[in-house]
Formats: structure tokens, sequence, C-alpha cells
């Protein structure tokens, strides 16, 4: 597939960037995609590199969105493939991006985004999948406090394991209810 960006978002056309992290719902992402194209999304997505290692269909998710998936840094002179943001979610978000996040460190291209998307004003909804033994930790909770502090907008956290030992449904849309509120 060419590197060629389809289309831009425009004013009627707002841009989404979705950012995907290495967890098992991952393979999932097209649910958000689908769901943010029908409200009048255009979508760019960024991975986490350990993401990109099989956690979604990347074949299906460039089709899907007629953009390449972001993942290394462009080099000098290369065109941007994505505009601004309008705004931007995260999902599903893990233990290690929520804390690298929240301490400002941006050693990849998608923690780099975050970080500096913090601080523009774009909404950030973050839809958190992490196993409850992590989320108990004290760092990840002073983290969820710091980026609350920052307006992010989380929606509830998923572990993973229903009360009935099955996997419930990871709520993709409820991310884009969090971007779209005034």
């Amino acid at each position: 597939m060419s590197e060629q960006v389809r289309n831009t978002g425009t004013p009627e056309q707002p841009f989404l960037y979705v950012v995907v992290c290495a967890a098992g719902v991952a393979s999932g992402v097209s649910k958000l995609i689908t769901a943010a194209q029908e409200r009048g999304w255009a979508v760019g997505v960024f991975a986490t590199p350990v993401a990109l290692n099989g956690f979604f269909g990347t074949d299906a998710v460039r089709a899907q969105t007629g953009r390449p998936i972001r993942s290394a840094w462009r080099r000098p002179g290369e065109p941007r493939p994505f505009p601004d943001p309008d705004a931007v979610v995260v999902a599903p978000a893990t233990f290690n991006t929520v804390n690298k996040w929240a301490a400002g460190l941006a050693d990849n291209l998608a923690l780099a985004t975050l970080c500096e998307v913090s601080g523009l004003g774009v909404p950030v909804a973050v839809l958190p999948c992490v196993a409850d033994a992590l989320a108990s930790h004290p760092a990840y909770r002073e983290s969820l406090a710091r980026l609350r502090g920052m307006g992010v907008r989380f929606g509830d956290p998923y572990a993973g394991q229903g009360e009935d030992g099955g996997r419930p449904d990871f709520a993709w849309e409820r991310a884009l209810d969090l971007v779209e509120r005034g």
C-alpha cells in the first residue's frame, strides 16, 4: 500500500488520532475505527512498537483508514501523513503507556505524540486495559491523577476478566463519547 494519504481531516471531517497499545483487546481496534468513521471522523492510527508485533491486524487497519500506521518518526523532509488532531483516543491504554506518558517520557512516537497533544488543549480520551494487580500500584494511581489533572478523560478500567470468568466486551465507543462531550 502506498504511504500517500487518501484524504485529510477537514472542517467538515474532523481528524482523530487513535493510539493503540500492546494489549490483547487491541485486536478489536477496527471496531473503534468503524464507529469513529460512522460518526464522521477521519482516523489516523499510532501504535506503540510492541503493539505492532501481532496485537492487531495492521494491514486491515491501513486499509480501513487509508493511511499508514505511525510508529516511527519521520525522516527530515518527509511530509506529515496526518493533519493535526481534533481529538485523540488511547485504546487500549496499558500500564506502561499510562505511566510513561504521565512521567513525560517520549521514548517512542506514540508516547511523544501523547506528550505533545497534552499541551495543545486537544480532547484526549483513554480506555485503560490494566490488570487489577497493576492498577493497584501506587505509581499507576499517581499517573491517573496527573493525567486527569491535565484534562485527560478516562473510561472505566478494563481488566479483561468478567465475573463469570469470560471476557467482557471492550467499550470502544465509550472513548468517542468522552472526546465528543462538550
